[in-house]
């Protein structure tokens, strides 16, 4: 579908987007650049690719219609100096309006040098959240101005921690538009939009495309912390019948320990370190090993330390991490990467944090994971928050609580609507034959 057929644009424009070889709008500008013009707050959520950014490119060059006059209208913030750069490269493909005044702020040492550049003028700022704010509270940024407010990539600035900064400087624009994109919507990245997103449409588009091979069979666990995640792990492996033999993969060394010495504690020495790094630890040097040991039911994997492992007969492989490398994942699911035969499992546990890691997966696969429902018996770990000065008086000045008062606290929508003794068991018990 050719621009103008859909979508009112500049000549100008849609001979720049022509040019730059986008033929026609995506699936997402279809359904959200309407939407951006009339002046609508909008949540986008789409996989790497889908035309996010060049979406709003498109957004905030339609507002300058004449010459711009240096008025900061248009801020957009990203996670990081790569992605400023990367956004201002694509801005200047796209604008055929020279007068737009384009300015990048990202973390440099010193910043006289952005605050010199910001006096020069700014029609558009592409910035990361933290410098920012740092210029704005020099006086070096007038938010009174801005117009549009667009948050890119808004899943790494929650993942990088910096949603602080970002409810700062969208408190301070008086009346604007708010657009968010993002590869995934969860409720740490609800909490920091939802202070300033007025009534905003929620766009969602999935191009995962065609699979590109079969895979064994998955599950999705999603969980809300590092702790919940370890006790599901531990709930998991109480299950002596069905987790005959299960490879655990974590990301560090650190990790690797904790799950090593959780689970030996609790599961009466059948968890084993691959190549340990202590003599005294219960390890393998091999998988075939570890398959071989009738007493060892667990092996605990770190990413960085290996390559390419025979998977082939194991039963359960469980990503307690999502490694860094997506090809990695994708090696051991790939169905041919196993024996004909075998029936190995995926069992994959991600917090808010690591969901744009499923996606990414997702898209390489062609597939979608099953999400898994939670056990009913899991207990579900509260997030411990630093505390403010105000809230440690508060709560010093309240009842003490009451003695032996639990700390954890049961998911509310896993009252009775799954168990997974029963029901999960059940589709697996075609797993009993490895015991």
């Amino acid at each position: 579908m050719a621009w103008a057929e859909k979508l009112k644009l500049k000549k100008g424009l849609v001979r720049a987007l022509t040019e730059a070889g986008f033929n026609g709008p995506t699936e997402i500008q279809q359904k959200t650049l309407s939407r951006i013009a009339g002046g609508q707050d909008i949540i986008a959520i789409g996989p790497n690719g889908c035309g996010k950014t060049t979406t709003y490119i498109m957004g905030a060059l339609s507002r300058f219609t004449y010459a711009a006059d240096g008025v900061t209208r248009v801020l957009i913030l990203v996670p990081d100096r790569e992605a400023v750069e990367a956004v201002i490269e694509r801005f200047n493909q796209l604008n055929t309006n020279k007068s737009i005044r384009l300015v990048g702020l990202y973390p440099a040492p010193g910043t006289e040098a952005q605050m010199d550049d910001m006096a020069e003028g700014a029609d558009i700022v592409v910035a990361t959240p933290d410098r920012a704010r740092a210029i704005y509270l020099k006086l070096g940024l007038n938010l009174n101005t801005v117009e549009l407010l667009v948050i890119d990539d808004a899943d790494l600035i929650v993942k990088q921690g910096l949603q602080l900064p970002v409810n700062e400087l969208a408190a301070s624009i008086q009346k604007g538009q708010h657009l968010v994109f993002t590869e995934v919507m969860h409720d740490k990245l609800d909490r920091m939009i939802s202070t300033f997103m007025r009534q905003p449409a929620t766009i969602e588009v999935e191009e995962i495309g065609e699979p590109a091979f079969d895979t064994i069979d998955q599950l999705l666990y999603h969980v809300p912390n590092f702790g919940t995640k370890l006790n599901l792990l531990r709930l998991f492996m109480q299950d002596e019948e069905l987790f005959t033999k299960t490879i655990v993969f974590v990301n560090t060394r650190p990790t690797a320990e904790k799950l090593y010495k959780t689970l030996q504690n609790r599961n009466n020495n059948i968890v084993a370190i691959f190549s340990p790094w202590f003599f005294e630890w219960t390890g393998f040097s091999s998988v075939e090993d570890f398959m071989a040991d009738e007493t060892v039911r667990t092996l605990i994997v770190v990413n960085e330390d290996v390559g390419e492992l025979p998977l082939q007969d194991v039963p359960f492989l469980l990503h307690f991490e999502l490694p860094a490398d997506v090809e990695t994942y994708v090696t051991r699911v790939k169905s041919d990467a196993h024996k004909p035969d075998a029936e190995t499992m995926a069992l994959t546990f991600v917090t808010d944090l690591e969901l744009n890691g499923v996606r990414k997966i997702e898209q390489a696969t062609g597939h979608k994971i099953q999400v898994g429902d939670l056990p009913e018996d899991l207990v579900i770990e509260k997030e411990r928050k630093k505390l403010s000065e105000e809230e440690k008086e508060a709560k010093t000045q309240t009842e003490e609580p009451e003695r032996g008062a639990a700390f954890h606290e049961k998911k509310a929508k896993n009252s009775k609507n799954y168990n997974y003794s029963s029901g999960e068991k059940a589709k697996m018990t075609k797993k009993k034959k490895y015991g």
